[in-house]
């Protein structure tokens, strides 16, 4: 019986179209856009990236606690 080997790499991105962010921090898009206070990056013109170290640090926040945005600061986000 013959066998296969099959050797497959993953890189993870570091950097993410919003509705990837959004999908990656498990949230819908227009919750994320009203909520993330993760500002994006532009490496390419028209282009807006977010970091997923991040959204790593945002998300680790929201857990301990740390963040707490009141409406205002969400509304000024959107």
């Amino acid at each position: 019986m013959a066998t296969t080997n099959l050797n497959i790499s993953v890189i993870d991105k570091c950097m993410m179209r919003q509705s990837e962010a959004a999908s990656y921090s498990g949230l819908p898009v227009e919750h994320f856009k009203a909520t993330c206070p993760v500002r994006p990056v532009e490496l390419k013109q028209d282009t807006l990236l977010w970091d997923r170290k991040d959204i790593d640090d945002w998300i680790e926040n929201v857990k301990s606690g740390a963040v707490s945005d009141t409406r205002e600061d969400i509304l000024d986000r959107l």
